[in-house]
């Protein structure tokens, strides 16, 4: 798919999602039709399959008569193939391209309800084909955040049956290609979307976006070595996205998990997961707080990456003393500053060969009490820090405040220091938003990887040095970034101040004489 392609592509998704706009806010509209496209690609993914399975009877699945008998005999045995290939099921009527044929069809308002009341059984059916399945728990209740009845939607059925058909119809009209495996034109539209509605919904949506460039960066550190990971995991894993980008970065992931705290967002993340064809059996996304409820702890991951809220509340309950993620520390972050719970439910998760990376606000650096005790446990006692990365500020949705990554590792190749890469000022401006460039991602991760150092950039501190600043980890403290003014020329700057004097006497003198010719009073 060429760029122009997929520009076009972006263009008509966005169009369409315009037809929602103004009716309600962005993280609202974001809900219809992200679930329309989703209906849209579980119907297509269930046509392709069906056809592959009855091109050897010389049948299409849109061509069987669901009340013949041998219509009844082709539905139920492709039901039983697809509920365990696909997760679900979809009658041919019940496919995305009949009912988007019927809305456009619909003109009278004697039928002005039915394309609402058939899109909303459709939807409560495809959740009832998988009940009792391996897929249940995946597909439970994954479409109820679109209440088509909802009057943000038009004040009268009439209303609301028109804006909903026109969407189904323009999605209709573009084809995303499922039927070629090379390309995720669908994911990557996905994608736009969900980035778009964060950048337009500000803070609300930006709690689960993560920006592409810095999703990147987290991706290619976690996969630095690998060809292929078992396991990947996001404790707060919003709309799936990190997980996502860190499959595209290292090719192949055997398992995807998650937890995610907002429902609506879970859902997200579910459908996402699928919309990139990642297999039901391939993803656990669980939907809880992942610090006080947390839902996979017989689990250790090969790959950890997360966004987490920046400085959250949590309960910091001292029950959680004796929790095996934070008893052996001796402290509890503070419930103010959740920061570093994120960081030790994280290191429990992480697996001996793992690498961890997490972005959090740079007060973590230097914080006292509880947080300086536990970096200097995580420092001095484990040596688990392998990295801090300074990032640009005005990078995230909804903040604009700088922030870091940190990087760790149970096993340390280079155990005797702590890589500081100071990439903060490294950045391209557009609009009132900064974001990093390929060149500038190029830039950390080769850094990282390689362990270089480079005057005002980067440089490996030794542990002995850490411990000497009590182990404050503020990046100027190990990376020099002072830029010498130039000296100035006092005796220079003296004649020209004369100089000017001098002019200004006879800028004067000129417009006293222009006064006197005008017969006006002189201003000065």
């Amino acid at each position: 798919m060429s760029e122009e392609q997929k520009k076009q592509l972006e263009q008509q998704l966005w169009n369409i999602a315009n037809t929602l706009r103004g009716k309600m806010n962005a993280d609202e509209f974001r809900d219809y039709i992200l679930g329309f496209i989703f209906f849209k690609y579980l119907s297509e993914k269930m046509e392709l399959y069906a056809d592959s399975i009855l091109e050897q009877d010389g049948l299409k699945f849109r061509e069987i008569n669901e009340n013949s008998a041998d219509g009844k005999e082709y539905i139920e045995a492709i039901r039983e193939e697809a509920l365990d290939k696909l997760g679900y099921f979809l009658k041919p009527t019940e496919l995305f391209c009949e009912i988007a044929v019927k809305g456009a069809s619909t003109s009278s308002a004697s039928n002005s309800n039915f394309i609402i009341e058939d899109l909303q059984r459709i939807l409560i059916n495809i959740q009832q084909s998988t009940m009792g399945t391996e897929s249940e728990d995946d597909f439970d209740n994954l479409f109820e955040d679109m209440d088509l009845n909802s009057t943000k939607l038009g004040k009268t059925p009439d209303a609301r049956n028109e804006i909903i058909s026109k969407v189904l119809f323009h999605l209709d009209q573009i084809d995303f290609e499922l039927n070629d495996t090379e390309l995720d034109v669908l994911g990557d539209a996905y994608e736009y979307l969900i980035g778009q509605f964060a950048s337009g919904a500000g803070k609300k949506a930006g709690e689960f976006y993560t920006p592409q460039e810095v999703s990147k960066v987290l991706a290619k550190i976690v996969t630095t070595g690998k060809t292929k990971l078992k396991s990947v995991y996001d404790p707060t894993c919003g709309s799936g996205s990190l997980l996502l980008r860190v499959a595209k970065e290292v090719g192949e992931v055997s398992d995807f998990y998650g937890q995610e705290m907002n429902r609506t967002t879970y859902n997200l993340a579910r459908m996402n997961m699928i919309l990139h064809d990642v297999h039901y059996r391939q993803f656990d996304i669980k939907q809880e707080d992942t610090l006080e409820r947390p839902q996979h702890l017989d689990k250790h991951f090969e790959a950890i990456v997360a966004n987490p809220p920046f400085s959250a509340q949590w309960s910091a309950n001292p029950l959680f003393t004796s929790d095996d993620r934070f008893s052996q520390y001796g402290k509890l972050a503070p419930s103010s500053k959740a920061d570093f719970a994120f960081v030790q439910h994280m290191i429990y998760h992480l697996a001996d060969n793992g690498i961890m990376a997490i972005v959090l606000p740079h007060g973590v650096l230097f914080r006292g009490s509880a947080e300086q005790h536990i970096r200097r446990y995580l420092i001095e006692d484990r040596n688990y820090l392998d990295a801090v990365i300074g990032l640009p500020a005005n990078i995230f949705y909804g903040t604009s405040i700088p922030t870091c990554i940190l990087v760790f590792k149970k096993c340390r190749e280079n155990p005797e220091d702590i890589l500081f890469i100071e990439a903060s000022q490294h950045f391209e401006k557009q609009k009132t938003q900064n974001y990093l460039r390929d060149q500038h991602i190029d830039k950390i991760i080769e850094t990282y990887r390689n362990r270089t150092e480079e005057e005002k950039y980067s440089r490996k501190a030794p542990l002995t040095e850490i411990a000497e600043n009590d182990y404050n980890l503020n990046i100027p403290r190990y990376v020099d970034t002072f830029e010498e003014e130039e000296k100035i020329d006092l005796n220079a700057v003296a004649e020209e101040i004369v100089h000017l004097d001098k002019t200004m006497v006879d800028i004067d003198a000129l417009l006293s004489d222009f006064c006197k010719q005008l017969n006006i009073k002189t201003p000065f």
